[in-house]
């Protein structure tokens, strides 16, 4: 699934890909940003991100179903 980190006073996003569930994700940005700690996510390469949760902006979660291989046709082609 994508997740998608907002940082303060920065214009991009860290955007990584995880194997971790909605819930583990939620639970972990919601440990990080209750005790001001750092949230550490890791990558399904196995990186690991830190993000000090003082600088989170938003965390957005994606969907943990994977997305549809091809094409949609258009009606009447």
């Amino acid at each position: 699934m994508e997740i998608r980190i907002g940082v303060q006073n920065v214009a991009r996003e860290v955007v990584i890909e995880s194997d971790a569930t909605n819930e583990d994700v939620a639970r972990l940005v919601s440990d990080a940003l209750s005790d001001g700690g750092t949230l550490r996510l890791k990558d399904t390469k196995g990186r690991l991100v830190l993000v000090p949760a003082a600088i989170i902006g938003y965390v957005e979660i994606g969907t943990e179903t994977p997305r549809p291989v091809g094409f949609v046709p258009t009606p009447g082609a």
